[in-house]
């Protein structure tokens, strides 16, 4: 948490909770290949293993705000793992928990598709690609 995250009522607004949601992401499964420099390597390799030419793409996003996260001068605990896996899609979700007290702050998920960056076309999952979120899927 930042202290330019907080809002006029002293908590985490709620835009600053969908960046921590996508740090969560990209900490979890890596930035997209190009992005950036070379770093500390994801726990697991998704984002930055697809083939050029490929987008890892937000559909959608559901949050539920159980409490308000208040600022702390500590980070929050955002739990990360993965939830449906389709075809050609697959859901991340979020339990963002208040650092100090453990209480359940925010649920979440993100619904994400590879897309073919040329055609604009979504992309089916490889073998591979399921085989990485499957230790990971709840």
């Amino acid at each position: 948490m930042r202290w330019g995250d907080m809002d006029a009522y002293g908590h985490i607004n709620n835009v600053q909770i969908v960046r921590m949601l996508e740090e969560a992401r990209i900490g979890a499964f890596g930035p997209p290949r190009g992005a950036g420099l070379p770093g500390v390597e994801p726990q697991v390799s998704l984002f930055n293993a697809v083939p050029d030419g490929t987008m890892a793409l937000v559909v959608d996003h559901k949050i539920r705000y159980v409490r308000t996260l208040e600022y702390r001068n500590v980070p929050a605990v955002v739990q990360v793992w993965i939830g449906a896996v389709k075809g050609a899609s697959f859901d991340i979700h979020y339990l963002v928990k208040d650092p100090v007290t453990g209480e359940d702050c925010v649920k979440a998920s993100t619904h994400l598709a590879f897309v073919d960056e040329a055609t604009g076309r979504v992309q089916r999952l490889t073998a591979e690609q399921k085989e990485r979120l499957a230790p990971y899927t709840h």
